[in-house]
């Protein structure tokens, strides 16, 4: 009854201080995984003595292997296909080249430094070779980097887990068994895989065929089928090729997100509640049973083979896996900066320990030392860098690119129209069709569905868009959209077109901005654009008349003659939102009143003309801001 009552304190004290290390996490903005392993060394044996965890027995090793289940699943679920698309080869190498290169220069690095026997030289490389999720995805959530740079770092993490985590157990298979043969090793790597591959696959299909056809089961019920088929699935697989279920919840969950299921949303927010109460326990735990004397003992050579894996291995990774995408080079040097190891390594390290410790091989205590040192510089170095180092680089989330436009209409057109000649992706989503031939001639992405359904905002891409715009005739329906949109979803910017007080004063505490101008009458403009009314002109603010360029802009803004549209800010696009802080250089595209028929009329797509391109646009020349406060006052009588 004592040993029992003992193992439940133990437990209660890693959910508490797991959860407690979380709650000051998001206080005091730092990478959760820094406090989980603080606070785990503080209550350990080294520590003030609180956490036992070798009095869980073998216990430790099934809570290990169940919640990382639990953590990859839901990694598996955060890997959209499509995005995974726009860096598929830079995310297939490395997963490939990169896990060989790492494997290499990290067994080279702990041999020639460390001063460890190859067999343990290439044990460590095996278990450092993985990043993971566990800490890769609650540190992007708080430096909020580009999408394209998150992605290939989440894909990396998830990705790489299993690979990685299977070719540590074929390492060490080779050391306890004395097989060397290289061929023995890869056959056992690809087996694994393809076990775990398979039957992933089909229990993601089947967990999501349960989700779209057992309507007779609740969605709370729904949520434990899939915990209990998950974990089914996983011993399913261990039970046939040991060390293959890791690879079958990674593929069960990419399956799964990417099988068009109701609900899915609920569903990741149940499993990530799971993986955070998961992180935190197996953290506190593995970090408790760490031995600092261990780490100590290990001398400068172990930290010097730590320091060459940060700096001369990932950035050579990094250069030889993206050396033909897009990516320019900020975002590469950020890539080659941030490579956190994470919860795998430190549980797959802790279980190898006693592996080797069993069969009487040294060097248990001393891999597991290493394995948590990495762990220590790479969270700590990286995970409290990493935001700054976002900054100085310029790739935040807030720098992201693309448009997600509600409403298709002569005005969205037209904006869609300035993205895309930039390179940009741009997606509109309407119910009216009135103007989707003009869209689609113009080669811009329509969904013919409401934007107040979630997953229609998620299929149209909307992670990845730097804008979210809602512009429809209704104004009232713009500011529910972009709200919705703010709070669900986050994006960069958030812009609409609505009245100046749509509902009380919620709109000034809202993460939503008023979009052009204040009380733009959206459907006059739009009849102006049909009808050739208006016509384009540029501005660009410069120093010496920069006081008397915003005064008479502004004074065509309140009389109603000039709409503000875009501006280019060191060369970026943005929606001007009403309240916008005007800096010296912005180059100000506007609408202008001109009651003349005029190139507008073929631009905004009132006829199919040619499509619209930058250089249409620049057929109107930029008028000086000045010269505006020469439009007479009869046309503005007109308006």
């Amino acid at each position: 009854m004592e040993a029992s009552f003992d193992i439940t304190l133990q437990m209660v004290i890693t959910v508490f201080a797991g959860i407690s290390a979380q709650v000051m996490a998001a206080y005091f903005k730092l990478p959760s995984i820094v406090l989980l392993l603080l606070l785990g060394i503080l209550l350990g044996a080294d520590g003030v003595g609180l956490l036992h965890p070798h009095m869980l027995g073998t216990g430790l090793e099934v809570i290990v292997s169940l919640a990382t289940a639990i953590i990859l699943f839901e990694g598996g679920l955060k890997l959209d296909l499509r995005e995974l698309g726009r860096v598929s080869v830079s995310l297939q190498l490395l997963v490939t080249l990169g896990t060989l290169i790492t494997l290499l220069g990290g067994s080279m690095a702990a041999h020639w430094l460390g001063e460890f026997p190859w067999n343990i030289a290439f044990l460590y490389a095996s278990i450092v070779v993985v990043t993971g999720p566990t800490v890769i995805g609650p540190l992007l959530k708080q430096i909020n980097v580009d999408r394209q740079v998150a992605t290939l770092l989440e894909g990396e993490g998830v990705l790489i887990d299993p690979v990685g985590a299977i070719l540590a157990y074929v390492v060490l298979d080779t050391i306890l068994n004395g097989d060397a043969d290289p061929i023995n090793a890869i056959i056992g790597l690809l087996m694994r895989l393809g076990v775990g591959g398979s039957i992933g696959a089909v229990g993601g299909y089947l967990m999501s065929w349960i989700f779209k056809r057992a309507n007779f089961i609740s969605f709370e019920l729904k949520n434990l089928v899939v915990l209990a088929v998950l974990w089914g699935l996983f011993t399913l697989a261990q039970t046939i090729r040991s060390e293959s279920g890791i690879m079958t919840t990674v593929v069960a969950g990419v399956v799964f997100a990417n099988s068009s299921v109701p609900e899915e949303r609920l569903l990741r927010s149940f499993k990530n509640q799971l993986t955070i109460l998961s992180v935190s326990v197996l953290f506190i735990l593995l970090a408790a049973d760490l031995s600092i004397a261990s780490v100590l003992a290990l001398g400068w050579g172990s930290l010097l083979t730590v320091l060459v894996l940060m700096f001369v291995v990932r950035p050579i990774n990094i250069l030889l896996c993206t050396w033909n995408s897009d990516l320019n080079w900020r975002q590469k040097l950020f890539l080659s900066w941030v490579a956190p190891r994470g919860i795998v390594s430190a549980s797959v390290a802790s279980l190898f320990a006693i592996s080797l410790t069993q069969r009487g091989i040294n060097g248990g205590d001393a891999i597991k030392a290493l394995v948590f040192l990495t762990i220590i510089m790479t969270v700590f170095c990286q995970g409290l860098t990493a935001g700054w180092i976002v900054k100085w680089l310029r790739i935040t989330s807030k720098d992201a690119t693309g448009a997600l436009i509600v409403g298709c209409n002569p005005l969205s057109l037209l904006i869609a129209r300035f993205f895309q000649e930039r390179g940009e992706s741009v997606v509109m989503i309407d119910t009216d069709s009135q103007y989707f031939t003009q869209a689609e001639a113009q080669n811009l992405r329509v969904i013919a569905s409401s934007a107040l359904d979630a997953e229609v905002l998620e299929e149209a891409g909307i992670a990845s868009m730097g804008t979210f715009l809602a512009v429809t005739n209704n104004g009232e329906v713009n500011f529910v959209l972009a709200q919705r949109a703010a709070e669900e979803f986050s994006p960069p910017r958030v812009l609409a077109v609505f009245p100046r007080d749509p509902q009380a004063s919620n709109s000034t505490n809202s993460k939503v901005d008023q979009a052009f101008a204040s009380d733009l009458p959206i459907k006059t403009w739009n009849e102006y654009l049909n009808d050739g009314r208006v016509k384009l002109g540029t501005t660009t603010l410069n120093e010496e008349e920069f006081a008397s360029q915003q005064e008479h802009i502004q004074e065509k803004i309140q009389t109603g003659l000039l709409v503000p549209l875009l501006v280019e800010r060191e060369e970026r696009l943005q929606v001007m939102s009403a309240n916008q802080d005007w800096e010296i250089g912005d180059r100000i595209i506007y609408l202008l009143y001109d009651s003349r028929p005029n190139l507008l009329k073929r631009l905004s797509g009132a006829s199919q003309s040619t499509p619209l391109s930058l250089e249409t646009l620049a057929e109107v020349e930029e008028v000086p801001a000045a010269k505006l406060s020469q439009l007479s006052a009869s046309e503005a009588s007109t308006n």
